[in-house]
This record gives structure tokens, C-alpha cells and sequence, in this order.
């Protein structure tokens, strides 16, 4: 088994003889990662192999891997994710994969879209989806909300469906070069399902390639991602520790400062418990701690709401931005793109 924080165009360098967490900056020298404690400190949970234990601050992303099953290809994949909606936590993708001679044993396991099971019932998946490493494998690749967030933030923009493309490229890569060998892959769907489906059936033309809606409901081996991504999150956001431990500006907490509040709920909107806690926990200089997804509109609503407002303006620049800002006769009411290219009508030429 294997943690890592490798970029998603990275080879991952884990090794599958012991437990360990590797951090590999490049394909040739692992090194710890400045944000968690050196391996030999942290070892995955015990219940839940995917999340380390002692949990710490999610700072980057990284991904993990399931002992390679020992049993002979080629094998069938299935890749499903959780965590696409939610305003707060990582966005987590899994895959699973089997011997496709053994696609008969596994319709019996019990596997199913983890949104129609509950607690109790995926965590005994996950035990079942650990406990035939001769013939059943996983991997998930975790994204830290902070990168979520730079990414849709930066210019240009990778908006989410580009970042849910990257992560499942970048986990079926890194079981290749493990030496599995894939016949055939389930994805569910990610948008529109014919042109993803193209886009991936031109990287890996030799596999047969499905992506379909409702796939962890179809296929047994989708379930078992849908189910290892899942429990992966829930983890994550029921033993979440904060990277900044104190509200109100009191970043050491000498002062006595209040403590974000841990009863965060779900992460999804719509949830009272999640409602309340972005509620409760803005503060007005830095916003929210980083758990929270600052490029979904919920938060943006949120801080200028409750947040001070801000203007990144230089000195130096203000004459220039006046100027630009300054509009009359036909400049009145142009729009936004006109504005920002300093696109002006005139009379005459």
C-alpha cells in the first residue's frame, strides 16, 4: 500500500513490498513532504488505508494505491468519483479493477453506487474491496480543496471537469506503469459522455472503453470506485484538522481565540449543518480556513457578505485605472470585454 503527493503528470514511485508514504518530487528521489510527517511517522489508517493516521492538514493533493493484485490479466477498471458539489473538502477519485475472469464473483460482493448505501455499509465494501488482494485492487487520487481552488482561480482558468479528467488520467497511468494490464475501462460519465468517451478511447486505443451516466449503478466494478472514492472523503471530512486552528485573526492562539467550529456537515450546500458553519466562521480579514472551496460561488457570496472589502489596486496604478474607468458619449454602457481591453468607440477616423 502507498500514499503519495505526486503531481498528476507524475510517474508514482510507491513501492507495494511494505506500507509506506512516499513524496516524490521527481521519478528518481522520494523526499517527505514539508507538509506531513516523514513516513515513518505516518502510516495509513488502519480502517480506512487511504487516509493517513494520524490524520493531519490536507494541504496537497496525492494519491494512493492498493497492493497490485497478484492474479493474471487482463483485468477491467472502473473509475467514479466523490465530491464534485461540495463547497468544502476534496474532491476524491477512485478506481477499481479485477481479472476479467473474475467479473462473475464480483456481481456477488455487493458493490452498488456508494449514494445509495449507507456508512455502515460502505466501510464493509471497502474491508471486501482490501480483503482479495490476489484479485481486487484500488486507487484513489485525493484533490486538496486549496487546488481545486488555485486551479479554477488561476489564468487561464482549469475549470473542474478538466481537473476530474486529469486525476482519472493520471491513476489509470499510474497502474500501467505498475504493469497492469487493462482490457477494459468504466467511467462514469464526466458531462457529456460520447466525446469523452472519443477523447479517451483515443489515449488508450487498445481498451475497450465505456462511459456512460449512472455507471457506478451499472457496473459492479464502477460501484467498488464509487465506493472507495466515497469513503475516502467521508473520512477526510469527519476527521478534518485544521491547517489555521484559530478564528479571529489569532493565528497562535496567545490571545484566546475561537476554534473553527467542527461540525461542518456534509460539505454540500444545501446541508443545514454546512449552511451554518459558513455562516459562523467567516473571518472578515481572511475568509475561510482552507478547507473551503473559494472558487464556488457559495463562498464568494458569502465574503462579501460578511468580509472586508478589498481593492488591489497600486498606488502607482490608480491614475491609468481612472482613466479606463472614465466613461462618456459612446463609451457609456459598452461591455465588460470592451472595458477590459481599453476598446474605445470613436466619431471619426
Amino acid at each position: 500500500m502507498s500514499l503519495s503527493t505526486t503531481e498528476p503528470n507524475e510517474e508514482s514511485q510507491e513501492s507495494q513490498a511494505s506500507t509506506l508514504l512516499d513524496f516524490p518530487t521527481d521519478d528518481t528521489t522520494p523526499v517527505p513532504s514539508p507538509s506531513v510527517p516523514p513516513s515513518s511517522d505516518l502510516v495509513p489508517s488502519p480502517s480506512v488505508p487511504s487516509v493517513p493516521h494520524p490524520i493531519t492538514p490536507l494541504r496537497h493533493s496525492y494519491t494512493y494505491h492498493s497492493p497490485t493484485p497478484t492474479a493474471e490479466g487482463p483485468y477491467i477498471l472502473g473509475v467514479d468519483e466523490a465530491g464534485r458539489g461540495p463547497v468544502l473538502g476534496p474532491m476524491v477519485y477512485g478506481v477499481a479493477y479485477c481479472p476479467l475472469a473474475w467479473k462473475e464473483e464480483l456481481e456477488d460482493l455487493g458493490f452498488a453506487d456508494s449514494k445509495t448505501l449507507n456508512h455502515a455499509a460502505r466501510a464493509g465494501l471497502l474491508d471486501v474491496l482490501s480483503g482479495r488482494p490476489d484479485q481486487l485492487g484500488w486507487s484513489v487520487r485525493v484533490l486538496a480543496p486549496q487546488d481545486i481552488s488555485s486551479n479554477m482561480l488561476r489564468r487561464p482558468p482549469q475549470n473542474l471537469n478538466e481537473q476530474s479528467r486529469e486525476a482519472t488520467i493520471h491513476l489509470i497511468n499510474a497502474l500501467l506503469s505498475r504493469g497492469l494490464k487493462i482490457s477494459e475501462i468504466y467511467v462514469d460519465a464526466l458531462g457529456p459522455s460520447v466525446p469523452y468517451q472519443a477523447y479517451l478511447s483515443s489515449l488508450y486505443p487498445t481498451m475497450d472503453i465505456t462511459v456512460t451516466p449512472k455507471a457506478d449503478s451499472k457496473y459492479k466494478i464502477v460501484g467498488a470506485a464509487s465506493v472507495a472514492a466515497k469513503v475516502t472523503r467521508d473520512a477526510w471530512i469527519e476527521g478534518w484538522v485544521f491547517e489555521e486552528e484559530y478564528l479571529d485573526g489569532d493565528l497562535e492562539g496567545g490571545r484566546g481565540g475561537k476554534k473553527w467550529g467542527e461540525n461542518i456537515g456534509s460539505g454540500y450546500p444545501s446541508d443545514p449543518k454546512t449552511q451554518a458553519w459558513l455562516r459562523d466562521s467567516v473571518e472578515p480579514t481572511f475568509g475561510y480556513p482552507s478547507l473551503a472551496r473559494f472558487s464556488w460561488g457559495t463562498v464568494r457570496v458569502a465574503l462579501d457578505k460578511a468580509a472586508h472589502k478589498v481593492e488591489w489596486i497600486d498606488d502607482g496604478e490608480k491614475t491609468l485605472v481612472n482613466a479606463f474607468q472614465t466613461a462618456t458619449g459612446h463609451d457609456k454602457g459598452r461591455s465588460a470585454v470592451a472595458r477590459d481591453l481599453a476598446i474605445h468607440s470613436v466619431d471619426s477616423l
